[in-house]
């Protein structure tokens, strides 16, 4: 009963896994974010200056943020599949 019981707690230890966010998901999550508020300020100045009429801004802001989620969602995808392949190489020796 002992030694089960070791074992058991010894493959519940080496099999429990913590859930947490990959720190790589994070930055590349902040950078698209980044990516998105700049070009936002960017349509905010070329309005400001008045080289975009209001409508045209307004436009602007939304292919801005549709674009930036289009974009972070191909990069979350590519980087999903990379993270844990389902196939691995296998070497012969």
């Amino acid at each position: 009963r002992d030694s089960s019981h070791a074992l058991h707690e010894a493959i519940k230890a080496k099999t429990t896994a913590t859930m947490s966010i990959p720190t790589p998901l994070i930055t590349g999550s902040i950078g698209y974010l980044i990516l998105c508020a700049v070009l936002i300020c960017a349509v905010f100045v070329a309005l400001a200056t008045g080289q975009l009429s209001k409508d045209s801004a307004a436009i602007g802001n939304v292919v801005v943020i549709i674009a930036s989620f289009a974009m972070w969602l191909f990069w979350l995808c590519a980087w999903l599949h990379q993270w844990h392949p389902l196939i691995a190489p296998e070497y012969e020796e």
